[in-house]
């Protein structure tokens, strides 16, 4: 249904196929922004952008590799003719591989980071060769709290969120230099119900799982979309996103032994790993692409910690009310006893 518009006008998302992605497209198009939607499969793409545009939207779709940078800069070129000026654009497209580090070769490891972390990088190149010139824009990071506090079996996606992190802090300090108005904002995410854990390569005895509390992706959409209109550093999505960031500035060491512990079977399923199932990590996996995963049954579609983070002056006048009203009962019940 068409409406008026409340959002920036053009929007890209990248890994919009499936997951976080599908569900940051929609979100971005129910607002009323135009979405240029990028990831490998051109099927899945499409089909994303049909919804989208029933929303009133335009929606672009190019199937793009992430890990080349040659092709996302062709894919903005081609955004910025066909859409017009790129006003946000979400860096959120992954690949991960669930292994030891003795038991991933180097190729493998090399994919998930060219994908993962460089291709970060290449579409921040991409959106802010274009608007640095205009002077305005916001790219949104999607991150996760594995860029601060790593754990067992995901080394290398570990790796790239810890490096898109110490990236994106130092184009902050870049374009506060420049005093610049391009804005850049990075959005920690906790264990989400993607297809990632279906597609996702893995030498584990047990099939691959996310590690609980698990949100629903359309919980990080909205988190996405929030950053994207307002000005913050980092936003921390879900209370165990927050536990395991500040866990590991207190005692990190702890933190070692107690992940050594339970990382392992935290991250498996009680079923095996079939050694023949499709992979994403070289090509996309055709006909399997969806925004939710196989974690419905224990997923939240809400998180409290997140709406009380981006309505913090609700929050705390609200915290002051029920102060007052607990101060104000005292005093009541002190008066009624001395009577």
């Amino acid at each position: 249904m068409p409406h008026s518009r409340r959002f920036p006008n053009i929007v890209v998302i990248t890994g919009a196929s499936a997951g976080v992605g599908c569900a940051a497209a929609l979100a971005f198009a129910q607002q009323g922004a135009d979405v240029a939607l990028l990831a490998r499969d051109e099927e899945a793409l499409s089909q994303v952008a049909q919804i989208a545009r029933g929303y009133g939207v335009r929606a672009l779709t190019i199937a793009t590799d992430m890990s080349s940078a040659q092709a996302v800069e062709a894919a903005a070129e081609r955004i910025e003719n066909e859409l017009g000026p790129i006003d946000v654009w979400v860096n959120n497209a992954m690949v991960t591989m669930f292994a030891p580090v003795a038991s991933t070769t180097p190729e493998e490891f090399a994919r998930v980071t060219e994908v993962t972390y460089l291709g970060y990088v290449w579409g921040t190149m991409a959106a802010l060769k274009r608007m640095s010139k205009r002077n305005k824009g916001v790219i949104v990071q999607v991150g996760s709290a594995l860029a601060y506090r790593a754990i067992p079996l995901q080394s290398a996606y570990c790796g790239a969120k810890h490096a898109i992190r110490g990236f994106t802090d130092a184009l902050r300090c870049e374009l506060l230099h420049d005093k610049s108005r391009v804005r850049v904002t990075m959005v920690q995410m906790p264990a989400l119900n993607t297809p990632q854990f279906d597609w996702a390569a893995s030498r584990m005895p047990g099939a691959p799982r996310p590690v609980a509390p698990v949100y629903e992706p359309e919980v990080a959409a909205r988190a996405i979309v929030w950053a994207a209109r307002h000005p913050r550093r980092e936003l921390y999505v879900g209370l165990s996103s927050l536990k395991a960031i500040v866990a590991n500035k207190i005692a990190p060491g702890l933190l070692d032994r107690y992940l050594a512990k339970r990382a392992f079977k935290a991250q498996q399923r009680k079923s095996a790993t079939d050694p023949e199932h499709a992979v994403d990590l070289w090509q996309p996996v055709p006909g399997s692409h969806s925004m939710r995963g196989s974690f419905g049954k224990e997923a939240k579609s809400t998180c409290a910690s997140l709406w009380i983070d981006t309505h913090r002056g609700l929050a705390l006048g609200a915290a002051l009310t029920l102060g007052v009203v607990a101060l104000l009962a005292r005093r009541a019940a002190g008066d009624a006893s001395h009577r």
